[in-house]
């Protein structure tokens, strides 16, 4: 079984280096440039079927790769990202200036620590991870793609892996990536990690 794990395109918080977690912003001009050379990507892909996290970059990210594959999206709330609770919306220096103490627990790798008003990554994990493993059940054989976000990502592929969670900010995502997860009888393997070749030429 192949789970091919897609992070959205580009928006305007992302570019101008805000955190976003659950707020529902769109694509903007260039990250819908970007998921249209994912979907020319994939589409020569066996898929089985397409799930996604109900946020909206999420939702119009998976629709341009579905439409290729005449498939309806599966959303599923686990999917979604961190919630970032108090840090929504801040860019990295307000988040210095305003939660200096915590930036600097951040920075220790403690997945337990949960964002002012938000989650852990310990607490995302615990529900990224068992919706990723209900999906690999119910399609066995298949090729499944599953469009998510930076930090949700990252911890289905920790636990696939056995890696500790506490690593987690020594992996980086870039947005309008692949990563490919191979489950088969001897174990899962990684046999694709934040590929953006796609995004590299016209398709």
């Amino acid at each position: 079984m192949r789970l091919i794990l897609v992070r959205h395109g580009e928006t305007r918080w992302n570019q101008e280096n805000r955190v976003v977690g659950h707020t529902g912003i769109a694509l903007n001009k260039n990250g819908r440039k970007q998921v249209a050379r994912l979907a020319l990507a994939l589409k020569y892909e066996k898929v089985s079927a397409i799930y996604s996290s109900p946020l909206r970059r999420a939702r119009e990210t998976a629709a341009a790769i579905a439409r290729g594959h005449r498939l309806e999206v599966v959303t599923d709330d686990a999917l979604k990202e961190v919630d970032a609770g108090e840090l929504e919306g801040l860019t990295f220096e307000e988040v210095m200036e305003r939660y200096g103490d915590f930036l600097q627990e951040w920075m220790k790798d403690n997945p337990s620590l949960r964002m002012p008003g938000g989650e852990s990554m310990t607490e995302l994990q615990e529900r990224t991870w068992p919706a990723a493993e209900r999906i690999v059940r119910e399609h066995p054989d298949g090729v499944i793609i599953l469009v998510s976000h930076s930090l949700a990502i990252l911890s289905i592929i920790s636990r696939a892996l056995g890696m500790r969670l506490s690593n987690f900010r020594r992996l980086r995502l870039s947005v309008a990536s692949i990563s490919i997860l191979d489950f088969g009888e001897r174990g899962v393997s990684l046999v694709l990690f934040n590929d953006t070749c796609h995004l590299e030429s016209g398709g």
